[in-house]
């Protein structure tokens, strides 16, 4: 138990806003290996994928405007023409919504998340995660390993939910932490700025 809390210490965590679906599963389908979608566009409508862009580059943003003004303003052209485009499309209804962003606690062996719901301590559940920093869906398995009654905090969520992974594939492990670094980069360097 101690060698396994250690594994789950050297993992370093970073606060995040990611599009997050969790359903309630067996053991059977958690015998299934995690695994990653390129192809957003069949999780998520163009809007939400586009907006997770957006919040990656709004990261960007204050650094392109000090750096070099008139290409941060040639930038936002392109971006407005980009969100114009999108609107003309009648975008197909994906799994992910606008109600789907959520603020996590995030890293390599666990999430954490606030819930409308009490899920009980050990049940199953299939998590979806959109990951900004490589546009990205990650379906991950995972237990739930604590679940708090936060209610005087935060009526509209009134629990947090702490969930280990479970049977994650190793290379989807090595882009949960390369998402996490990329994360933790831009928060040192906002906080410098």
């Amino acid at each position: 138990m101690a060698e396994e809390f250690e594994e789950k210490r050297r993992y370093f965590r970073v606060s995040d806003t990611i599009n997050l679906l969790h359903r309630v599963v067996n053991e059977q389908q958690v015998n299934q290996r995690s695994h990653v979608s390129q192809d957003v566009l069949s999780a998520c409508s163009l809007s939400a994928a586009l907006e997770a862009l957006n919040q990656e580059a709004a990261a960007m943003a204050p650094r392109l405007e000090r750096r070099d003004p008139e290409m941060f303003e040639y930038l936002k052209l392109l971006d407005s023409k980009i969100n114009l485009i999108a609107q003309s499309f009648s975008p197909p209804q994906g799994e992910f919504t606008d109600h789907d962003k959520r603020e996590v606690s995030l890293s390599a062996a666990g999430v954490a998340f606030t819930n409308a719901e009490a899920l009980p301590v050990g049940t199953l559940l299939e998590l979806r995660m959109v990951l900004t920093s490589c546009l990205a869906v990650i379906v991950a398995y995972g237990r739930v390993a604590q679940c708090k009654d936060i209610s005087a905090d935060n009526p509209e969520q009134p629990f947090a939910v702490c969930v280990e992974y479970v049977n994650m594939k190793e290379e989807d492990r090595e882009l949960l932490i390369k998402h996490v670094v990329k994360k933790q980069m831009q928060q040192l360097r906002g906080k410098n700025a």
